[in-house]
């Protein structure tokens, strides 16, 4: 939620503003309905109610029984398709490394620095929580978004950055939160504008904006054990347990529109039943060039040419789900005959209304009609082969579809499969099917990181204060503002655990070391090369020691960031390396610190020269 301030207008130009809004928030609901139907199947299917259908008229509903003894049982395969997916995506790991994009001090300071402010942020964010919830939308739907956006309000951990004009906020959208100037643009940059809608409890609503506005009965849509927030959908006829209704709740309709020529920085524009609340620029320089541009986020699980949504292997698994429930439910209505039996009586021979209601139990006695023939059952035959083919056929087929196999979902090996090379391979082709929509998430992420940088570099104009603890545990502590950021001159890239997991990087690692890579010319291998070999093994508890010099180049950088009573040198310094580390920082941030600072830096340095000479 933004700052009230916006373009002064009349009640009368404001009204026709609301009016354009309104409108073109019913029109784009109409537009997305199609799609809003899909996400609706997939989601009942997702918690089994897989008796639903998408009916002629627009409208999500269940089909009757045909008969009161057909069996309905719904046997949801689905579900642990998604679970199995969601687990191996949850490997995808939500952690950034900044590249420099240069070997100079400035820019491998500027990489460090920035990757110091998204550690900090992406913790306070709980930013594996909100992938896993976007991932969960996104493999359900097809679809799900993240919002960057600056919140003055937000509580932060990070004292200074509380004290200063608040922090970076990271949110999940649902795609029943975002409407699409058209369904037919591949990105969000190839649209003209986008509406976010999102509900708030009406007291807050008019505490931030200063009106008072009545609650309302608003349908919200949530996905079941999801962290999400709640999420508008314009109608839905039949969705158990997924449709329901929140009281004394007021609709935000939010139209971002992106720059042009008339509206060089944007347009955004809030409105609230009948309430303009905000009608100005786009709040957030957060892309290249100092440009303004929507503050969204989309990640798909599988990209659909020339259309703005993605598609859920839900959409592919349907009509195999429905075609093994009906023959399962088939399966057991036969199996119901061969046990119960079909009993065929002549008419007016037996007590028909006893049998019907008492059957026929063990060590019945049957009285019939003299001259009659007498009760028997049909032969109901055997059940037949197929049904157990098609039975096999169809769950090879689900798997097929989902890019999951029955080593995922199972947990058990394909038949005739005994050799560990062979498994190996299985489970990394397993993996591999998966590489597009992990590919997806990785971009999203990279994405968020630019876009919180150039927040920063927009707000965070006082002196701020984050920790970087490196492979040894030790903290780094950067002190900056926006002027230190440079978002342009960096590279993100995501860890990858799909394709280079633990396991592989451990034996890989093993390997190396039984060739001798990593030993000097004398056979031995450095301290700092033991402790990076130990701590990628997940022995960083025996990594206890740093090397003399390293600790040296730690006080040193630790004396540049000190601000105010600069020490002087100690005797047992390790002079050079100090003189080293001061010098560099000088020049790396000679333009961005204080004149006065740097003068006591060099006369520090000086000092350290001092006791070089005298110990010659």
């Amino acid at each position: 939620m933004k700052s009230n301030s916006k373009y002064f207008y009349s009640k009368e130009e404001d009204k026709v503003i609301v009016d354009f809004v309104t409108n073109d928030f019913k029109q784009k609901q109409e537009e997305r309905r199609p799609y809003e139907l899909i996400w609706e199947l997939n989601m009942n299917f997702y918690v089994g109610n897989q008796y639903s259908y998408i009916m002629p008229s627009g409208n999500l509903s269940e089909i009757e029984k045909n008969y009161i003894w057909e069996n309905r049982e719904v046997y949801n395969h689905i579900a642990p398709i998604i679970e199995s997916r969601l687990s191996k995506l949850n490997k995808v790991k939500p952690q950034v490394e900044v590249k420099p994009s240069s070997n100079t001090d400035a820019d491998t300071y500027s990489a460090k620095l920035a990757k110091a402010i998204l550690s900090s942020n992406f913790k306070e964010n709980n930013i594996s929580s909100l992938v896993n919830t976007a991932t969960h939308w996104s493999e359900i739907t097809g679809t799900s978004f993240y919002k960057v956006s600056w919140d003055t309000n937000q509580l932060s951990t990070n004292e200074v950055a509380s004290k200063n004009g608040g922090d970076v906020k990271i949110s999940v959208c649902s795609p029943f939160e975002i409407y699409p100037d058209s369904n037919f643009s591949e990105s969000l940059e190839d649209c003209s504008s986008i509406i976010e809608t999102r509900a708030y409890p009406a007291a807050e609503i008019n505490s931030v904006w200063g009106v008072n506005l009545a609650g309302e009965d608003v349908d919200l849509f949530e996905l079941s054990n999801s962290t999400s927030n709640s999420n508008f959908s314009g109608r839905s006829n039949y969705t158990k347990v997924l449709h329901s209704k929140k009281h004394d709740y007021l609709l935000l309709i939010e139209r971002y529109e992106k720059p042009t020529k008339r509206h060089p920085n944007g347009k955004l524009t809030i409105v609230c039943k009948d309430k303009l609340l905000y009608d100005g620029d786009l709040p957030y320089v957060n892309s290249k060039s100092n440009v303004r541009t929507y503050p969204f986020i989309k990640q798909v699980s599988i990209k659909q040419l020339s259309c703005f949504w993605g598609m859920s292997v839900i959409e592919r698994c349907i009509p195999l789900q429905r075609a093994y429930n009906s023959l399962k439910n088939r399966k057991h209505e036969f199996l119901s005959r061969l046990t119960s039996g079909v009993l065929t009586v002549e008419d007016g021979s037996v007590d028909i209304d006893n049998l019907e209601i008492n059957g026929i139990e063990p060590g019945k006695i049957i009285v019939y009609r003299n001259g009659s023939t007498p009760p028997k059952f049909l032969d109901p035959g055997t059940i037949p082969e197929d049904f157990e083919k098609e039975e096999t056929k169809l769950l090879n087929e689900l798997n097929n579809l989902s890019c999951i196999s029955e080593i995922s979902t199972n947990t058990t090996l394909p038949a005739g499969i005994n050799s560990g090379t062979a498994i190996s391979l299985l489970v990394e082709e397993d993996e591999s099917r998966l590489s597009f929509t992990a590919e997806h998430l990785r971009t999203s992420l990279t994405q968020i990181a630019k876009q919180a940088l150039y927040l920063y570099k927009q707000f965070a104009s006082t002196i701020r204060l984050n920790k970087l603890a490196d492979n040894n545990g030790m903290l780094e502590l950067f002190y900056w503002t926006n002027n230190d950021i440079s978002c342009d001159n960096i590279t993100i890239d995501c860890e990858n655990e799909l394709d280079n997991t633990n396991s592989h990087k451990k034996e890989l690692l093993i390997k190396l070391l039984e060739k001798g890579i990593f030993q000097d010319k004398n056979g031995t291998i450095s301290h700092d090369t033991k402790e990076k070999i130990l701590s990628e093994l997940g022995f960083n508890n025996w990594c206890t020691f740093d090397d003399l010099e390293e600790l040296h180049r730690k006080k040193a950088s630790k004396e540049n960031l000190t601000l105010t009573n600069l020490e002087d040198p100690l005797e047992i310094d390790e002079h050079q390396i100090h003189i080293n580390e001061h010098t560099k920082f000088i020049i790396a941030d000679n333009e961005n610190t204080d004149k006065e600072y740097l003068d006591k830096l060099i006369c520090h340095i000086n000092k350290h020269k001092q006791y070089l000479k005298e110990d010659k």
